[in-house]
């Protein structure tokens, strides 16, 4: 399974070339880096990348986290808070035990967000589960490069462990940019009908992305929720003389 390491915002090169290091440690051959905050080529980043020097070389870079995701369909993100979350909350092994769960050609991805301040609720609501790693109360943030550690080793041990695989869903979930596509039809046109304002529609499309992402829609749902906003669209610009029905 082609799995997709994403850091969003990174600032500290020291933590890519470590986080570069981990991905060839433990096999993941795709690091993908979301608008970097610091050199991830440069001399200290190559340094601690030791055999990683390659995946940082070939690293795409994305401007937003919804276009690095965009071919993905299993999407576990990464989060430290401890409550207040947009999506449940699950340990490793459960969160990581769905993202393996797919097809073997579907490519999926993990997200880790800024050294300072994580993922906003915006970029979390792009995740179909939420990763917390448990540690003491005292003093619970993690250095990203030790965060991706913890998860990569849980991951490996998953991967090859004995047990049966959990048994497939009835179909992937749609892949992240026809999703979004679909959530930006449906927010123009119940921006254009007065559903929507534009001061409340950042706020109440959250809550449709949860509600979908908690469902995991598949392409043919999502297909069917762009076919309703198209003629819902065209209803609303062709209305019928006298209140007639068509």
């Amino acid at each position: 399974m082609p799995i997709r390491l994403v850091l969003v915002e990174p600032a500290g090169p020291l933590n890519v070339g470590s986080v570069a290091r981990l991905c060839a440690n433990f096999g993941i051959e795709e690091l993908r880096l979301v608008a970097p905050r610091c050199d991830p080529l440069s001399e200290e980043a190559r340094r601690m990348a030791v055999h990683g020097v390659g995946l940082l070389e070939r690293a795409p870079h994305f401007s937003s986290l919804t276009a690095a995701l965009a071919d993905c369909t299993r999407v576990v993100a990464t989060s430290g808070r401890r409550e207040g979350e947009p999506l449940p909350l699950l340990g490793p092994a459960d969160a990581l035990s769905w993202l393996l769960a797919g097809p073997t050609s579907s490519p999926c991805a993990l997200v880790f967000g800024r050294e300072d301040r994580g993922l906003s609720n915006d970029e979390l609501l792009q995740a179909g589960k939420l990763l917390h790693i448990g540690t003491g109360a005292a003093y619970a943030s993690l250095n990203l490069s030790h965060a991706v550690a913890v998860v990569l080793h849980e991951l490996h041990g998953l991967q090859g462990a004995s047990a049966p695989p959990p048994p497939a869903e009835p179909e992937e979930p749609s892949r992240r940019d026809l999703l979004e596509d679909a959530l930006a039809d449906a927010e123009a046109l119940l921006l254009e009908v007065g559903f929507l304002y534009p001061h409340t529609a950042r706020a109440r499309m959250a809550k449709l992305r949860g509600l979908l992402q908690r469902a995991q829609v598949r392409p043919e749902e999502v297909a069917l929720l762009r076919g309703m906003v198209c003629q819902l669209r065209w209803a609303s610009r062709h209305p019928c003389p006298n209140g007639e029905a068509h």
